[in-house]
């Protein structure tokens, strides 16, 4: 049964497909029957460029447990850099650390 399960995020970044990189405009999200892994249902994820040829994408299915550990570790990662974007900006430092102009 298909869940219809989709998420359609804007993405601004850059993707691998072989040996080139293409800039991404879209990231879907998705939980349906795996169409490459040998497992049932999955999270897919689709780094895409709308603009350029169907194959300007690069995928990625994962179990649910999987999605989960990478959800945690890209919230810990964005939780790290924005604490190291806040004290480099000066946003968040201690103020013993914040030199005066």
């Amino acid at each position: 049964m298909c869940t219809s399960i989709i998420e359609i995020a804007r993405a601004e970044g850059m993707a691998k497909r072989g040996d080139q990189w293409f800039p991404l405009s879209q990231a879907v999200v998705a939980y349906d029957h795996a169409r490459h892994a040998a497992l049932g249902d999955v999270i897919t994820l689709d780094f895409i460029n709308m603009s350029l040829d169907p194959g300007a994408r690069a995928g990625v299915e994962l179990t649910l447990a999987t999605a989960k550990e990478l959800r945690a570790a890209l919230d810990r990662a964005i939780a790290a850099a924005e604490f190291e974007e806040a004290e480099v900006r000066g946003k968040g430092a201690l103020p013993s650390l914040v030199r005066a102009a």
